[in-house]
């Protein structure tokens, strides 16, 4: 597919949304990169519209801040809006921007929202990867770290259901990691980068289990 946007657009794009990040946060602009790094992989081979693809990666979460200030702003929704404005003034294609927005709207996995283009579902996928591998087992603990949250406590047993809060680092794991199953991405190359991030949680999940109890 044609895609009419060259990289110095991207760059531009880049550099002009860097005010709407914090650093040292879950989900600073360091995620936005892993996410459009890894949905520009899971466009290889997919007949998607790239420039479509990247502006709705490098935008999904430009309104987390926003969200954070105020509890009853969704980031997504407020991103959509945030990036219809941002796309509309650096000269993006106008037939396109709505489909940037749609798929930023969407991409909030947890709100259960389907992605109606491939476009979206990339971006779903490429953001729920992140949340899965090496890169998430740090996170999960720097944020503890912050929140004085215990790593483990074997007396304090995993909550059936998500808790934002989890009670220790390894029961969010167990809350919420593990349950970003491989079989719930929608795209092939998706399915299969999961799949082993999900292993290689799951293995340090049990490993550490084993070391606290003095088995390994």
């Amino acid at each position: 597919r044609e895609n009419d946007m060259d990289e110095k657009f991207f760059q531009k794009l880049k550099e002009n949304i860097q005010k709407y990040f914090e650093p040292h946060k879950g989900h600073g602009f360091d995620h936005t990169e892993r996410v459009y790094n890894l949905a520009l992989k899971i466009s290889i081979g997919e007949d998607v519209d790239l420039d479509i693809v990247k502006s709705a990666a490098l935008l999904h979460d430009i309104a987390r801040v926003k969200e954070e200030e105020n509890g009853k702003i969704c980031h997504a929704e407020e991103g959509a809006k945030m990036a219809k404005g941002i796309l509309s003034e650096m000269s993006f294609p106008k037939e396109k921007i709505s489909k940037v927005c749609d798929a930023i709207m969407v991409h909030r996995y947890s709100k259960g929202l389907k992605a109606k283009t491939k476009e979206a579902e990339i971006l779903q996928d490429a953001d729920r990867l992140d949340a899965l591998g090496a890169i998430i087992i740090g996170r999960v603990f720097m944020k503890s770290g912050a929140m004085k949250r215990p790593m483990h406590n074997p007396k304090i047993k995993p909550s059936k259901q998500y808790k934002s809060k989890a009670s220790t680092s390894l029961n969010h794991f167990y809350e919420k990691i593990l349950k970003i199953r491989p079989e719930t991405f929608k795209t092939k190359k998706a399915k299969e980068i999961a799949k082993e991030r999900y292993e290689f949680v799951k293995e340090f999940v049990n490993r550490f289990e084993k070391e606290w109890e003095g088995e390994l």
